[in-house]
């Protein structure tokens, strides 16, 4: 009865909004499990951590183990993609609080016939659960507690390690108190890391000014696994309107041969469900995906829920749109920019469940032709909890699908969309420019609440952000700006060739590209390489080599007497691969320091030898105390480390 539970389970985590919201994992990760939990008086209380995954029968069990000020810690390891369920249960062990109680009596030198009968009468359920080894002993214990004779035994046996052992193996849990049970959803390692590289297909040919197609984006696949990309991003890949088409540098009138906005989705050609004529057909786009996997490269689509005019949404479901008095719709707005060529949808609709059905089977559709990677565009304009379901729908069917939120926003609203069920989301890297701004920021992202659900993907550009400090900017800036997103962050993300090839001319006092691909076609010479491509394709590869890049929690920042220099260590789950990675944060000189080795995180002593070999240039050193001189220049402006002990 709740009446009779003498023990009390508070605080436990990881819990989002009191358990609203699932936490994140993926397959092979621990979930560390912390609560606050005591009982009244001073009698022996035992806790447990229980889980399990939701297609097991029963719950598998850990102890906790007090960690003083009564709080309890214990972990378990999620093997499988799917829900997990944990909860804390907690009760006065009434045979550990014997086996407690008869051992002070002993150490003070008290006869304990009494008690020593007391406990046999406990021997006998434990009994019931035993092997028939531990069946054996427990008797044995059973006949020594009864029999005066035999004291000196019972007495051992009774304050033995053996017997304490069983006493945990096989408890008794009278009036027992849990927790309410807790989810964590677990998805597959790409959840966690993953390396994009985002392209327009229709730049993609060799020839000038022509429509490039998939079969070009096919060409250029082992360009961009060689690269160390695994994610091949396009923008949308849908027919483009017609109507109110923007023409170059977004002016609002299309001239001839202008191809418009790829987020203006929608034509005589088909919505949604459609590929841009000039890409290519259906069986090209599967080919294209099918080749893609051979590259191990996974293409992702953009998901931009909105409609051109012309889309054939607009006549065949008037009402997902809101109509003004004059029979217009008011085209979708962000001041201060605007959008002639985009009509919002009208979430509010009273036929909002049709809307909503045609927005899941319109990703299943795609789902069936092989893509399971989705960038989302401005998931933040829609119903957090159409979000929730939609996500939820195919997670049902298809756990392999992963969703990128792409939401520069406010911070609240982006984490809900994490909440609500997104993989991962875009972040504030872009604009993070300072050795402090860095440190608060990944501090905010790693050892707070956020670091239990949300994934950050970490952009140094897009082809809607051109960063000012981007604009105009050294090799050296760009090379930094790789580093730091590489190492900060497992998942990461690049707009090419634009970035590698340092295509940088702005809009005079914007962020924004001049003569942006967004309302063009570009030419690109795809086979160009440089040292920045170069540098790009190595610190890949050395993130597919160390575990300890595969994920971004485990970040620890380092002391380092230079504000021009930023230090931090990395490690993986096991702490057997250990980085230190020490970036420039100066594009024009070199910049000196000492960067003091974290000891206690390494289990080091002072004065023990710590061999470290960069993992670019394949030099090694031997290091001997716990401050170290680094130098480093705008040719290589950083270090990734490898620790040896």
């Amino acid at each position: 009865m709740q009446n009779q539970k003498r023990v009390v389970i508070e605080a436990v985590k990881p819990q989002i909004n009191c358990g609203e919201h699932f936490i994140k994992r993926v397959i092979n990760e621990i979930v560390i499990v912390n609560a606050n939990v005591f009982g009244d008086g001073h009698d022996v209380i035992a806790v447990a951590l229980l889980y399990k995954h939701e297609n097991a029968k029963s719950w598998s069990e850990t102890r906790m183990q007090a960690l003083g000020n009564d709080e309890w810690n214990a972990s378990f390891v999620v093997e499988q993609q799917g829900f997990y369920s944990y909860k804390v249960q907690a009760w006065v062990d009434e045979a550990l609080n014997w086996q407690h109680g008869i051992i002070r009596k002993i150490e003070d030198g008290q006869h304990v016939n009494s008690e020593l009968t007391e406990g046999s009468a406990l021997l006998e359920p434990i009994s019931k659960k035993a092997t028939e080894d531990e069946k054996a002993f427990l008797n044995a214990c059973s006949e020594a507690f009864t029999d005066k004779s035999q004291y000196e035994k019972a007495v051992d046996d009774a304050r033995s390690e053996k017997l304490h052992q069983l006493f945990v193996q096989y408890p008794e849990k009278h009036h027992a108190n849990e927790s309410k049970a807790l989810q964590v959803y677990v998805d597959r390692k790409k959840a966690r890391f993953s390396t994009w590289y985002e392209f327009f297909p229709r730049s993609a040919s060799e020839e000038k000014g022509a429509h490039g197609t998939f079969k070009d984006c096919e060409r250029l696949l082992p360009r961009i696994q060689n690269m160390g990309f695994d994610v091949l991003y396009f923008p949308p890949v849908h027919p483009i309107g017609e109507v109110n088409r923007k023409g170059k540098n977004n002016t609002t009138a299309a001239g001839d041969g202008d191809v418009g906005s790829a987020w203006g989705i929608g034509s005589k050609d088909g919505g949604h469900k459609a590929l841009h004529p000039q890409l290519g057909a259906i069986a090209d786009f599967k080919s294209l995906i099918k080749k893609a996997k051979a590259h191990n490269i996974e293409i992702a689509m953009d998901y931009a829920l909105q409609a051109a005019p012309d889309h054939p949404w607009v006549k065949s479901h008037p009402d997902w749109f809101k109509w003004r008095p004059d029979g217009t719709v008011q085209y979708a707005e962000n001041p201060p920019k605007k959008y002639q060529d985009i009509l919002p949808i009208y979430w509010e609709s009273n036929d909002y469940k049709a809307l909503w059905d045609e927005c899941l089977d319109t990703m299943l559709y795609w789902i069936d032709c092989g893509i399971e990677v989705f960038r989302v565009d401005n998931p933040h304009t829609k119903p957090y909890f159409f979000w929730n379901w939609l996500i939820s729908e195919v997670k049902k069917k298809h756990p392999n699908v992963l969703f990128l939120a792409e939401a520069f926003t406010r911070p609240k609203v982006m984490q809900r969309l994490a909440k609500e069920g997104y993989t991962q989301s875009y972040t504030y890297f872009t604009w993070r420019n300072g050795k402090k701004e860095f440190e608060d920021y990944l501090t905010e992202l790693t050892q707070t609440d956020q670091r239990e659900y949300m994934q950050p993907n970490f952009w140094p550009n897009t082809p809607d952000i051109n960063p000012y400090h981007l604009q105009g900017a050294t090799e050296a800036k760009y090379i930094q700006r790789y580093a730091l997103a590489a190492t900060m962050s497992s998942s990461i993300g690049i707009y090419g060739p634009v970035f590698e090839q340092m295509i940088d001319q702005a809009i005079p006092g914007k962020e924004e590209y001049y003569m942006s691909e967004k309302f063009q076609i570009c030419n690109y010479d795809w086979s160009k390489e440089n040292k920045l491509s170069l540098i790009i394709s190595r610190i890949n590869a050395i993130r597919h080599e160390n575990e300890a890049l595969q994920q971004t929690n485990n970040i620890k920042f380092c002391d380092i007497q230079n504000d021009n220099l930023i230090a931090f260590y990395k490690w993986n789950q096991e702490q057997t691969n250990e980085l230190l990675i020490i970036i420039s944060l100066d594009q024009y000189y070199p910049q000196q320091g000492h960067v003091q080795l974290p000891l206690q995180a390494l289990g080091l002593q002072a004065g023990q030898q710590v061999q470290v070999t960069d993992l670019i240039t394949g030099s090694s050193y031997n290091w001997y105390n716990e401050w170290n001189y680094v130098e480093l220049h705008p040719t290589l402006p950083f270090h990734i480390f490898k620790i040896h002990k």
